[in-house]
């Protein structure tokens, strides 16, 4: 039988905010990323401590979206070595599903001044999620200073989870939050065929999407002894995946919520789970 998914406690309470609003109000395409990784459990005592005026984006009554993203490297894997290694000009390709409304979007992330984010966009079809040839032209165009045209790239992980997405309206803010989280390997890109390599059922990823100054989340948050943690979905689900990775940016993050999951004796890698907190049934 299969597990029921996770749910997030005290979202059915905010009031709700289209697609269409949401952008409008805060696309933050250009922006200040903060990322929070924490138990399920503390997730659900600070979601009812958010003010009143917080809006979640609701399409159709559904405010806990699918999603599925591939992500492209070299067979150096120069992309995952750059964010490794903390290098200023460092980028990441990849395509993003949203598995509920079927829209696929070729995607090319790069550091913007400050250490701020980029992201430059694409529709894509979605039959070629997991081929970025006839998306090469973009990714060349979107790196054009970076003089990637040599490269060759292939996919090198698929990651899956769940996420409801909050807009604040004070600071013009957004926060995603991400439960459910998975990794698979090349190759392995439909966890709903075969178990995924590595599950993270127990935490959640906060993240906070700002202009330049904090949020009421991240105060929150902080309030709360949280603080901004490294974590990449791509870099830190490979380098938790292959220990012979260079690992210094997350060895701390990888310690308490990654490599408790490796099994203890010669079984097989696959399908490690981590509970952190007991999460109620759907």
């Amino acid at each position: 039988m299969t597990a029921a998914p996770p749910r997030l406690e005290g979202l059915a309470g905010l009031g709700p905010i289209g697609l269409a609003e949401l952008t409008t109000q805060a696309e933050l395409q250009v922006r200040r990323d903060r990322k929070y990784v924490l138990p399920l459990c503390e997730l659900a005592t600070l979601l009812p401590a958010l003010g009143r005026d917080t809006r979640i984006l609701d399409i159709d009554g559904n405010r806990l979206f699918r999603y599925a993203s591939v992500y492209f490297d070299t067979a150096d894997l120069a992309c995952f070595r750059l964010t490794a290694l903390r290098r200023r000009r460092r980028f990441k390709v990849r395509t993003r599903t949203y598995l509920d409304s079927g829209t696929c979007l070729l995607e090319v992330k790069t550091e913007g001044v400050r250490g701020g984010t980029v992201k430059t966009r694409l529709a894509y079809e979605r039959q070629h999620h997991d081929d970025l040839g006839p998306g090469r032209w973009f990714v060349d165009a979107v790196l054009e200073d970076l003089d990637v045209s040599g490269l060759v790239f292939a996919p090198a992980l698929a990651t899956h989870y769940r996420r409801s997405t909050l807009y604040l309206p004070a600071s013009q803010s957004r926060v995603t939050i991400d439960i459910d989280l998975s990794w698979t390997g090349p190759g392995r890109s439909a966890p709903d065929l075969s178990p995924p390599d590595l599950s993270l059922p127990g935490i959640a990823v906060v993240e906070t999407k700002t202009r330049a100054a904090a949020s009421e989340v991240d105060r929150l948050l902080w309030a709360r002894g949280h603080r901004p943690a490294s974590i990449s979905k791509y870099a830190t689900g490979l380098a938790a995946l292959r220990p012979e990775l260079p690992s210094a940016p997350w060895r701390r993050l990888l310690r308490r919520h990654f490599h408790p999951a490796a099994p203890a004796g010669p079984a097989p890698a696959a399908d490690r789970r981590i509970e952190t907190c007991t999460v109620p049934p759907s």
